[in-house]
């Protein structure tokens, strides 16, 4: 009987290796550090680490591989589309009346910077493991594999909600834009009613469900839509503020810190952690003024982040990646601090209105016109954040699929498109459903708490692959090591502590749940496992 002939198997060939990889030994086409990765120690411990050779070879899977499309104008596209929406046009004048009068644009700066550390300590990571995950990414690759799953879980909740807030305000806007035209959706189909809890969201569940469909069909034509997007919104934005300054009379701004002034404590549940935890509570104006506004106003700055959800996406990710990142993020921190300083010279801080602040201070001026121009760039705005949350949420949930804490069946990408699109079909009409039948403003706090907890894991992540990992090719190296990341966790930590109790309850159960996945599913599947 002859022994069966032995047939090699050649892998696809790998495609081109990004640049600080290239030169340095290889193995199966995927470059070699000659330190032994962390994630071949303790292969069943909770901290096990992936190493990110494994995770850039487990990319150049053909079932399992994204087209790589983006520039860094994509991706400062994507940043800018995501951080501008409602937050400008409403924030910035409510935060004014009741917190921080004409130093809301201080805020702004402060929250700007908290965004900042995080940023650059997001844009080390994302090109030194240019793939798909973000936060969940780079914590498998520094602390392990629980916590990444943790951080996963977080951003599968943060973008979810976000996604879902963002499309019930879209429809908000668009049933006022109609309104106006003489058009109406029957009541039943305009969203869930306060007092019977009955009604459907008909335009927000569309909206999620036509995103969906681009998000499949690729990600340069999801850019393309959103370049078109952003040039509007964008547009809008700089248009409110050349005509704003025509109407700012400087008396308007003194003082520009009000006295502080302090402001009943809440009780229970809904006072702020910090304040049941060392009975400091927060006062309205003044220094401190500044910086409870800061803990409201980074609601405006979420989504900067989605940024590097796209890095295995980038053509370029080790030169594109930061750019893409601080790029939008000073962009998107100018334009506010332009609207608040033109919103509160317009009118005084104490009579702005909290619903519609500067389209209120254009009508108090006589020029009632802006105020439609102003909800027409909300609208045009908020579709562009909707899909691009939509998009990142979907890339972490491929990643965490592709690793096997999740069914790998959501892994295999379109053989046309390139895209995950069995992950954000599920995803897609989840969230739809979601919007369309749910009242969820209460919920939006929680996007808030799994941001910055976020970003204090990503500086952690830098802090502990330094130590472990010196000797990786960082095109990109966050400054001041290990004073900023430290900063960035402490400025994180002291805004979680400023949000209500109840949304750390909230947090905690969702967390809850996540570790019952993961003991039940997760880590016997994982391929670390294997």
């Amino acid at each position: 009987m002859k022994r069966a002939s032995r047939r090699s198997v050649r892998a696809p060939a790998p495609r081109r290796l990004p640049e600080p990889w290239r030169g340095r030994a290889k193995r199966g086409g995927v470059p070699v550090s000659t330190k032994v990765p962390s994630g071949g120690r303790g292969a069943r411990s909770w901290f096990r680490t992936k190493s990110i050779e494994r995770s850039i070879q487990d990319t150049e899977e053909p079932e399992h591989r994204l087209d790589r499309s983006l520039s860094a104008f994509d991706l400062t596209v994507f940043g800018v589309g995501v951080i501008i929406g409602t937050g400008i046009f409403v924030l910035t004048g409510s935060v004014a009346r009741t917190q921080a009068g004409p130093a809301t644009a201080l805020a702004f700066v402060v929250a700007g910077v908290v965004c900042a550390l995080a940023a650059l300590c997001y844009a080390e990571f994302a090109s030194t493991v240019p793939v798909a995950g973000s936060a969940y990414t780079f914590a498998y690759a520094s602390i392990g594999e629980l916590p990444a799953w943790i951080i996963g879980w977080d951003l599968v909740l943060e973008f979810a909600l976000g996604t879902a807030v963002v499309a019930v305000g879209w429809s908000g806007y668009v049933r006022s834009l109609m309104d106006n035209a003489g058009w109406s959706l029957p009541k039943v189909l305009q969203g869930t009613d306060a007092v019977s809890g009955v009604g459907f969201d008909l335009l927000a569940f569309l909206l999620v469900l036509a995103l969906t469909g681009i998000l499949v069909l690729g990600m340069k034509l999801s850019a393309r839509l959103t370049g078109i997007i952003v040039g509007i919104k964008v547009t809008v934005v700089l248009l409110v503020i050349i005509a704003g300054a025509f109407f700012v009379d400087t008396a308007n701004y003194h003082p520009f810190i009000p006295e502080a002034q302090g402001q009943a404590g809440a009780s229970g549940l809904s006072a702020p952690l910090i304040q049941l935890m060392f009975g400091y509570q927060p006062t309205h104006f003044g220094v401190q003024g500044i910086f409870t506004a800061a803990a409201v106003v980074f609601f405006a700055f979420i989504g900067f982040d989605v940024v590097a959800t796209a890095a295995e996406e980038t053509r370029h990710p080790q030169r594109d990646m930061p750019r893409g990142i601080i790029g939008s993020l000073l962009i998107c921190t100018t334009l506010y601090v332009a609207v608040s300083l033109v919103v509160t010279g317009m009118q005084k801080y104490t009579e702005l209105t909290v619903d519609a602040p500067l389209a209120d201070a254009f009508k108090a001026t006589g020029h009632p016109w802006y105020a439609g121009l102003i909800s027409f760039g909300a609208a045009v705005g908020l579709t562009s954040v909707c899909m691009i949350l939509l998009m990142g949420q979907t890339r972490v949930f491929f990643a965490m699929s592709r690793d096997g804490l999740l069914p790998r069946f959501f892994s295999r990408v379109h053989p046309r498109y390139s895209t995950p699109y069995r992950s954000t079909v599920l995803l897609g009409v989840i969230i739809a459903i979601v919007a369309g039948f749910t009242s969820i403003s209460e919920l939006a706090e929680l996007v808030n708490i799994g941001t910055l907890f976020a970003f204090t894991v990503v500086a952690a992540g830098v802090l502990v692959l330094r130590r472990t990992r010196p000797d990786l090719p960082r095109a990109f190296r966050t400054p001041w090591v290990p004073v900023l990341p430290i900063a960035s966790i402490a400025a994180s930590t002291w805004l979680m502590l400023n949000l209500p109790a109840e949304t750390w309850v909230r947090f905690a159960v969702w967390m809850l749940i996540g570790f019952a996945v993961y003991f039940l599913y997760g880590r016997g599947h994982s391929l670390m496992e294997r």
